[in-house]
């Protein structure tokens, strides 16, 4: 029997039992199935409930949003009060944040007399409006503004307040941009842990986010670490079909638990984004489809076109391949999921009718749960056989090939410097590697010493190329115009090439965040 018990501080075997067990069950809060829903997490097993609550747009009243949080939690752990509830703290703010009011606590907590007010937008958005970090309607808000950790600070204490025990806190490398060496936000997590120890349920609160992890000077922001797939398409066989690339790596250094390991737990998910990119596949050539996201959708929906046979095989491939290939991390299993703009038409269940299914959901179809997708009873074997035999006999070594800036500081702010980083681009199939991998091995970039790392190699034919650099290897935080991280694969920088054969040499320069090119 798996160990689920911790007040306080949780141990490793712990930690590691609950992501085993866990679930991405984005907005379970507004389900309109929930009893059924209920009733699947109770047959699977289902220990760690993520993205459970949380708003990237403010939908409803803040107040009516927190007690239905609240009231999902209650339900859930009348069912299993060991279910760890994870809700979101997203790198958005819109302008309805105006109107919701700052608690006397908030101040309180940063030594402010309390005010009679509401959050004010402009006080919390990147004041240099970076190129897509400020949008019509809000933007991504910047830690080191004083009412920018006064609203993480109220959401995350609230969600606390409701029953939850883990947070996940977004792309943390967009919001932390001017955050040097991440002092602020470092400050923000600890009163936020403090605030857990005291109000949470067993004591604790979980922080994650989508990152391969942050290290100053040996101490870990996060309690365990997030990330997406990464795929390539297969253009040889009939569908859209595709594979995962391996990329697994995870921050080690000293948890906030207070044990240390080489390399920290870490979960991996099929991400959304928007659903699907364009409305009419017939307009473009297969081949452009194949490069396009995952063959034109986000993670989640391309899993929910697929049909059940395709989803059970693809569940049990990457549950498998998650274990083989990135022995510290664990498949956070789809639950139920937003597919935004690839909403389906599906045959409803209880009446045999046809319906728009706007969220995928594993549930079984059946008058409780008329649109499900059916893949409950295949989570449920895949846990009840387990992955230990893989993970333990059968999976890849954790260490990456060493290209240097390992166990490398910078000696300014302590902050640990990536092991891994990859340009990738329009150029990379000239130099043998596969166009916009930001995982290849290929076009992985040399550490040379002071921050910075360096790829060298030679461009046959005369043109215009495109190219990022991305930090460990994924699209959460890459860079290519200015200092500022992006997050996808959309944002390139050019370079021309004037003749054949031309030698051209990348620069860049981590926590500064410059690059240089040079040609010859």
């Amino acid at each position: 029997m798996k160990d689920f018990s911790f007040d306080g501080n949780i141990s490793r075997e712990v930690l590691c039992n609950y992501l085993s067990r866990s679930v991405t069950a984005a907005d379970l809060y507004l389900s309109d199935t929930l009893e059924d829903d209920l009733r699947v997490l109770k047959k699977i097993g289902a220990k760690f409930l993520g993205r459970a609550s949380g708003i990237w747009y403010v939908i409803m009243d803040d107040d009516k949003h927190f007690e239905m949080s609240r009231s999902l939690a209650e339900k859930v752990h009348a069912m299993d009060p060991e279910i760890i509830l994870q809700s979101c703290v997203f790198e958005a703010v819109f302008n309805e944040l105006n109107d919701i009011k700052i608690p006397a606590y908030v101040f309180e907590a940063f030594g402010l007399e309390p005010e009679d007010r509401c959050f004010r937008l402009k006080d919390i958005l990147f004041a240099e409006e970076p190129q897509d970090f400020c949008w019509e309607d809000g933007g991504i808000p910047d830690i080191t503004r004083l009412e920018t950790r006064m609203w993480f600070y109220y959401r995350a204490t609230r969600y606390i307040d409701c029953g939850y025990e883990a947070l996940h806190m977004g792309q943390i490398h967009l919001y932390t941009a001017n955050d040097r060496g991440y002092k602020e936000t470092y400050k923000l997590f600890d009163m936020i842990r403090e605030y857990g120890a005291k109000h949470a349920r067993r004591h604790k609160v979980l922080l994650d986010a989508h990152t391969h992890g942050i290290n100053v000077e040996g101490k870990l922001l996060f309690d365990y670490h997030a990330m997406p797939f990464t795929r390539f398409p297969l253009k040889d066989r009939a569908g859209d079909k595709l594979v995962l690339v391996r990329e697994g790596f995870s921050e080690g250094g000293l948890n906030p638990n207070g044990w240390s390991a080489n390399t920290m737990p870490y979960l991996m998910e099929y991400d959304n984004w928007g659903g699907k990119m364009i409305d009419d596949f017939s307009t473009i050539s297969v081949e452009e489809r194949a490069e396009m996201d995952w063959w034109g959708y986000d993670q989640i929906a391309w899993f929910a076109n697929q049909d059940k046979e395709a989803r059970d095989n693809f569940l049990d491939y990457t549950y498998k391949w998650v274990a083989i290939n990135n022995k510290n991390a664990y498949f956070e299993v789809p639950f139920c999921r937003r597919l935004s703009s690839a909403k389906m038409i599906v045959k409803r269940a209880d009446n045999g009718e046809y319906g728009i299914q706007s969220k995928y959901q594993m549930n079984n179809p059946s008058d409780a749960c008329p649109m499900g997708f059916g893949q409950e009873d295949t989570v449920e074997r895949l846990w009840r056989e387990g992955d230990e035999k893989l993970r333990n006999r059968m999976s890849n070594p954790e260490d990456l090939i060493r290209y240097g800036a390992f166990d490398k500081f910078d000696m300014v702010t302590g902050l640990k410097l990536p092991e891994k980083v990859v340009l990738y681009g329009s150029f990379q199939p000239f130099v043998g590697a596969a166009k916009n991998d930001s995982n290849s091995e290929i076009t992985r970039m040399y550490y040379i010493g002071d921050n910075t790392y360096s790829l060298s190699f030679v461009m046959p034919y005369a043109g215009e190329y495109d190219f990022a650099v991305s930090l460990y290897g994924t699209l959460s935080s890459t860079y290519c115009h200015d200092r500022y991280p992006r997050s996808g694969s959309r944002h390139k920088r050019k370079f021309t090439v004037t003749h054949d054969n031309t030698a051209v040499k990348i620069i860049y320069r981590f926590i500064d965040n410059e690059i240089k090119v040079e040609m010859t």
